[in-house]
């Protein structure tokens, strides 16, 4: 009798990677890695608000060098103008990435992300320092806006 082969297993990312690879290709990546690696690639102010939906590549011409792509951003609505100003770096950025001229322009899109992360909400200021911020505002006569002011004091020094 026959003794089975041993057992190897493979990781999942292995066993489903053609499957997000042709994901990937219909929305015109090349790479997965912009996607999965957009904070790296943009940066981290930039991936907060943003993040690459599809690459559109204009139709070869023959005989002529291929045009770069269009790459389309969902933008959170607030962040938008500001990543519109951003966008030479934002394009340095992703060519620096691919390593060639790839992305010529950006088109945004306005929309919410689809990230599941969400920022965590600051903590409160330690009471110990709302404390010595408010004894340097003895001279505000309202408690409430020397309460208030004293909370923003500790919260600028802990930052």
């Amino acid at each position: 009798m026959s003794r089975p082969g041993p057992i190897s297993a493979k990781p999942l990312s292995v066993l489903l990677s053609d499957v997000f690879s042709d994901a990937y290709a219909k929305q015109g990546f090349a790479a997965r890695e912009l996607v999965t690696r957009w904070a790296e690639i943009a940066g981290s102010d930039i991936a907060r608000h943003s993040e690459p939906l599809k690459m559109q590549w204009p139709r070869p011409v023959e005989g002529q060098p291929q045009e770069p792509a269009t790459l389309v951003l969902r933008v959170e609505g607030p962040a938008a103008l500001e990543i519109q100003h951003k966008a030479d770096v934002i394009l340095e950025r992703v060519n620096r990435f691919f390593g060639w001229h790839a992305v010529g322009r950006l088109a945004l899109r306005q929309a919410p992300l689809s990230r599941r992360d969400r920022p965590a909400r600051p903590r409160p200021p330690d009471a110990k320092a709302v404390e010595a911020v408010a004894k340097s505002l003895s001279a505000v006569e309202d408690d409430e806006l020397r309460a208030a002011l004293a909370r923003l004091g500790a919260a600028i020094k802990r930052n």
